[in-house]
């Protein structure tokens, strides 16, 4: 028996009938019991648009977190201002920080890169304060399934996907990916039925069967060999994945699972960020080939509307830099993204593409804006549905 709907969920629905005029809207049945079902299956992403904040995230600041691989720290920027009002020493090598299901808790993974004193930091949104570290293998990214059940910790250097609690991040199960080198980050299909995770190291995309909790089988990308970030469009028809060494996105049929396309973005295509009416999709280009790269790079973000597939905008960033990981503001106006080789953090106009630059600690990765639009995450710096 599904649960009941909750009242935001249900306005949702009303919202996205209205939008729509008379004529029903074909929604999309989750693969897993207790799934918010997708409204509209036009747009995965109508859930997540300006503004449609959940009463999860009530009481939130808004802020923008930052952790600072080598310092070891996370920096927090009040966006009205952009000045950095707090920091905080967490565990060793912070890689992301991580939305929960349930928007309560923010977990920054620290996987200590190398080592074995791996940890997740829990945030409070409500007060922007770290707790009690948890210890935690090897968590290079986090992600949750889509009815909430588990929290994946993705040992990127185990090859290894850790089914977890996802409040205690007690260990539940763990699913080997023995081909998938360099395991790291992942989408899901507008079903919830598979994800498709990259495969750093290895030029390779794993997709993992999340009902039977499997692995359903490896494609090998045609070129590139380094694939970042993906993202599903917003029918759920086609994945997006980021390769920094191809310098673009290529095109996957996710239920097929082979490769269709390839789209030129930039020089080290890396994360990638759907706008908040899901028309388009913002790719940080990090100005790079190299895992560690220089300062001043050719870094920009490309700009490619979701329906023609197409580069509508290039935004380079002034004077040079390392755009990588972020998201969107709640109304959609800023791309907040790290400068991952220049120490900085790029406050960027949705409209124009005016960059803002402020500085913060050694090596910024997966910054997380918060609150963000949407009903629950799965994950990452907040893949939100």
């Amino acid at each position: 028996m599904q649960p009941a709907c909750p009242p935001f969920f249900r306005a949702t629905l009303l919202a996205a009938a209205l939008l729509s005029g008379a004529a029903a809207l074909a929604q999309v049945t989750p693969a897993l019991p207790g799934t918010p079902p997708v409204p509209d299956a036009r747009n995965l992403y109508g859930t997540t648009a300006a503004h449609m904040l959940s009463p999860a995230v009530a009481g939130a600041l808004p802020r923008i977190y930052v952790p600072n691989l080598r310092s070891n720290d996370v920096y927090v920027i009040d966006p009205a201002t952009r000045k950095v009002v707090d920091k905080f020493k967490v565990g060793r090598s912070p890689q992301h920080i991580v939305p929960s299901w349930d928007l309560k808790t923010l977990w920054v993974t620290n996987n200590a890169e190398g080592k074995k004193d791996g940890s997740l930091t829990p945030i409070d949104p409500l007060t922007g304060k770290p707790g009690t570290p948890v210890p935690v293998d090897d968590p290079y990214n986090m992600y949750f399934t889509p009815d909430g059940k588990h929290a994946i910790v993705v040992a990127e250097a185990l090859k290894r996907l850790d089914f977890r609690d996802p409040h205690t991040m007690a260990l539940q199960f763990s699913l080997s990916t023995p081909d998938c080198a360099g395991i790291n980050h992942a989408d899901f299909a507008i079903d919830g039925r598979y994800a498709i995770f990259t495969c750093e190291f290895g030029g390779h995309l794993a997709k993992i069967d999340m009902v039977e909790h499997k692995v359903l089988g490896y494609l090998k990308l045609s070129g590139g060999g380094m694939p970042q970030d993906i993202r599903v469009s917003p029918n759920g028809k086609r994945f997006y994945v980021a390769d920094m060494m191809a310098d673009g996105i290529f095109e996957i049929d996710g239920d097929a699972f082979k490769e269709t396309g390839f789209i030129a973005t930039g020089p080290g295509a890396h994360g990638l960020y759907p706008s908040r009416d899901g028309s388009r999709l913002y790719v940080a280009n990090r100005g790079s080939h190299q895992v560690h790269g220089k300062r001043g790079g050719p870094g920009s973000v490309s700009v490619l509307d979701f329906a023609t597939r197409k580069v509508v905008a290039q935004w380079p960033i002034p004077g040079g830099g390392s755009p990588d990981m972020g998201n969107v503001s709640a109304d959609g106006t800023r791309l907040w993204l790290s400068g991952r080789f220049d120490d900085v953090v790029y406050d960027i106009d949705t409209r124009s593409g005016e960059v803002t630059k402020i500085k913060v600690g050694a090596e910024p990765h997966g910054l997380t804006v918060w609150p963000q639009p949407g009903r629950y995450s799965l994950g990452h710096t907040g893949n939100m549905r």
